[in-house]
């Protein structure tokens, strides 16, 4: 597969410059102080014309440094014991290795928390795509009752307010006081610094280096984008179409999750959920929207197969009569995704009081 069918052009060590120097507040009568933009680095193999700030939340040091806070403070629960970081673990590539999350008072919800890198590189989030922007997923959490377990968005604000440090944070950062709209832009900027990108597969396609993986690899590369038929959903340098399918997953005698019908009412989407990115996917077991699989040898032997047959099941899931050594090889090619860049976010020693 050349460069054009893959769908992007190479870059690599661009930055993105994103944002406004000066923040205004929202009908305080209070300014932020002015603020250099910050400016990421986007990673050897990802487009940094994919990368999505709103033009209403432009990237800042500090803002990113008040998300970091936020996203690991277990006092952003009803009963200080969840934080953000309690699903999504830096240890864990920012899953938690569960088939299912547990969240506040040890209760468990029904889908699998999926990983938070390369989330800048989406359009709606979630499984079933409920949220429209990072800004809506990084507050949504928070008012689930099995997860952070706040009744409203006005007991996150309202516990927030009590504590002085924040209160500070959000005046030098937002110049207004707090709200659930600042505390989700504050996360969400956090979380698009965390990308994953110049893997191992990347060096070999985009730059050429033979060595960069294995002959196993190069030859699950060729699966990938031929018999084995992944990048028909697996597309582009995130590798997901960012769209839902039905796959099968719950067809076989399990719970039906209805996915993304839940959210649009679309007949044409039951049991569809999103496209999951392939990007350190060896790194971010178990599998699928419930976390089923606990393998990837597991998720190409679904696929294998051709799905689970149920009235909606994508018709481009079929059975792909792949060989051993083939499953082999293409399993290979996908420990070849693992990347860098996320490794250097260390979760904060110390919070505001």
């Amino acid at each position: 597969m050349d460069r054009k069918q893959f769908g992007f052009c190479a870059r690599h060590g661009l930055g993105v410059f994103i944002g406004m120097v000066l923040l205004i507040g929202g009908g305080t009568g209070v300014h932020a102080a002015p603020q250099e933009p910050y400016t990421p680095e986007i990673p050897l193999g990802l487009d940094p014309d994919a990368f999505k700030v709103p033009g209403n939340n432009p990237m800042t040091r500090k803002k990113i440094e008040l998300g970091r806070l936020l996203f690991f403070d277990k006092r952003l629960s009803q009963n200080g014991a969840i934080a953000c970081a309690t699903c999504h673990m830096p240890e864990l590539a920012f899953t938690d290795g569960q088939p299912v999350s547990t969240g506040i008072h040890h209760q468990q919800g029904g889908r699998s928390a999926p990983t938070a890198i390369n989330r800048a590189f989406s359009t709606a989030q979630f499984w079933d795509g409920r949220a429209p922007t990072l800004e809506d997923q990084s507050i949504g959490p928070f008012v689930n009752p099995v997860e952070h377990g706040f009744a409203d968005h006005d007991e996150l604000v309202a516990k927030l307010k009590t504590i002085e440090g924040y209160k500070k944070l959000f005046k030098e950062v937002f110049g207004s006081e707090i709200t659930k709209e600042k505390v989700g832009m504050a996360i969400a900027t956090f979380q698009r610094t965390l990308m994953s990108g110049n893997s191992p597969f990347d060096r070999y396609d985009w730059e050429g280096d033979v060595k960069a993986i294995s002959e196993s690899a190069r030859r699950g590369r060729d699966l990938f984008f031929g018999k084995a038929r992944c990048n028909l959903c697996h597309m582009g340098t995130n590798f997901s179409d960012e769209k839902f399918h039905n796959i099968g997953i719950g067809w076989d005698g399990g719970t039906i999750d209805l996915g993304r019908y839940a959210v649009t009412h679309d007949p044409k989407e039951i049991g569809t959920f999103k496209t999951p990115t392939l990007r350190e996917i060896s790194r971010t077991a178990p599998y699928m929207h419930d976390g089923r699989f606990a393998t990837l040898r597991d998720v190409v032997e679904h696929y294998n197969k051709g799905g689970v047959k149920n009235p909606f099941l994508d018709n481009q899931v079929i059975p792909l009569n792949l060989t051993e050594q083939e499953k082999r090889d293409l399993i290979e090619m996908l420990r070849a995704l693992n990347g860098e860049g996320w490794q250097k976010v260390e979760a904060p020693t110390a919070f505001p009081e």
